[in-house]
């Protein structure tokens, strides 16, 4: 069964859909079947991409009830991309929270679609929007773990309690098994204090929750989305391409770790029983 992570923060400018694309191409590069979900309306990791949406067939209709989840699956020609698979988005999306506001357990619509291909793929990840309205409710309920990117910034980070406090709501609340896949570190200088200072003052608070690798400024990052390429593709040996890299293999060789512990246990239990 694929493991749910959304990847969330209702700052902009973070670095959420860049670290969406490039966590997805990375996993996929891996052989890990993987599933990128863009529930943004600004539709940035569909673009980045290079993916031009069936317009009939997006997120926006799967959430809408109008198709299902596997009618909206794009998939990718190149051999780097062939473990990857996206569900676009498209603008029309920005008004889909008034549209869903009538819908009975309207917070659980992407998990029972999700649901449906779940048992598919390793990894299914999910690009929010920069909100923490019904779209990302519905993100936050439907997955198993949260990654945050925070920009190594003073504002970012103030912000970063807001996002927490609804994490702990959503969890209380719709979807018990939330927890915090990790903190990311994005546009991150060595060179500069206040980098520092906010890469310590995240380490105090999430300790080991934190990833191992830092992305860094990177032009390449920057460039790539224009020609609708994830880093993989567009400049793999830039610095910004090998950090992301590090993050797809630190998932994966949590994950590893994590579902070996559970074997354990479940073992353990059935030989007390």
């Amino acid at each position: 069964m694929g493991k749910v992570i959304a990847i969330a923060n209702q700052k902009g400018g973070v670095g959420k859909t860049t670290t969406a694309v490039n966590v997805s191409a990375y996993l996929a590069a891996f052989e890990k079947l993987t599933l990128l979900i863009d529930i943004d309306p600004q539709s940035n990791a569909t673009s980045s991409l290079g993916v031009e949406p069936d317009y009939d067939k997006t997120i926006y209709e799967v959430l809408l009830g109008k198709i299902r989840i596997e009618d909206a699956i794009v998939t990718f020609s190149d051999p780097q991309l062939k473990f990857l698979e996206l569900v676009p988005s498209k603008i029309e999306l920005v008004g889909s929270e008034y549209e869903l506001i009538e819908f009975h357990g309207r917070e659980k619509i992407l998990l029972r679609a999700i649901e449906r291909v779940r048992n598919k793929y390793d990894y299914i990840l999910i690009d929010c929007p920069p909100s923490l309205g019904l779209l990302t409710l519905n993100a936050l309920t439907a997955a198993d773990s949260v990654l945050i990117p925070v920009q190594c910034e003073y504002l970012p980070l103030e912000g970063l309690g807001q996002l927490l406090n609804t994490i702990k709501i959503v969890k209380e609340r719709l979807n018990p098994k939330l927890d915090i896949e990790g903190v990311l570190l994005t546009m991150y200088d060595a060179r500069l204090r206040l980098s520092n200072e906010v890469a310590d003052e995240i380490k105090r608070y999430f300790e080991d929750r934190v990833f191992e690798a830092k992305i860094p400024r990177n032009i390449k990052l920057s460039e790539a989305p224009s020609h609708g390429k994830p880093i993989l593709l567009y400049d793999a040996k830039s610095s910004g391409a090998v950090a992301y890299a590090m993050v797809a293999e630190e998932i994966i060789k949590r994950n590893e770790r994590q579902n070996k512990l559970e074997e354990v246990k479940k073992q353990e239990t059935m030989r007390q029983t």
